[in-house]
């Protein structure tokens, strides 16, 4: 990959990464003391507690994808970033353009998930 590519996408990368903290910090405010609440019915209590678990589930998301973007963009440092891990061959400018985390090529992903979804039944 050329340098101009790579400084295309190390720039991508850490553009959404700063605005993927921005959303997790969001996130992390939205966490409320259940303490600062008092709940007069049963009711009210559940949709709080469903509401924190949105919040925690959405965090927890977060924080994968926070991992993806900064491994990504180590790889770019360490000279690995565009090729797959599965075969090792330069996986497509197209499909990095479409989602710049990834680490294997159309070929290697689809087997992986074909493999997943069998080992489920």
């Amino acid at each position: 990959m050329e340098t101009a590519d790579l400084d295309y996408f190390r720039e991508l990368l850490k553009d959404q990464l700063e605005g993927l903290l921005n959303q997790a910090r969001q996130t992390a405010n939205g966490l409320i003391n259940e303490e600062d609440h008092h709940y007069t019915e049963y009711v009210d209590k559940a949709s709080f507690d469903e509401d924190q678990n949105l919040l925690l589930r959405t965090r927890n998301r977060e924080i994968n994808l926070i991992k993806k973007y900064q491994t990504a963009i180590r790889r770019i440092e360490e000279g690995e970033f565009g090729f797959c891990e599965g075969c090792g061959e330069e996986i497509p400018f197209k499909r990095l353009s479409a989602r710049p985390v990834t680490t294997k090529c159309i070929r290697c992903k689809t087997r992986e998930e074909l493999a997943e979804s069998a080992a489920s039944f």
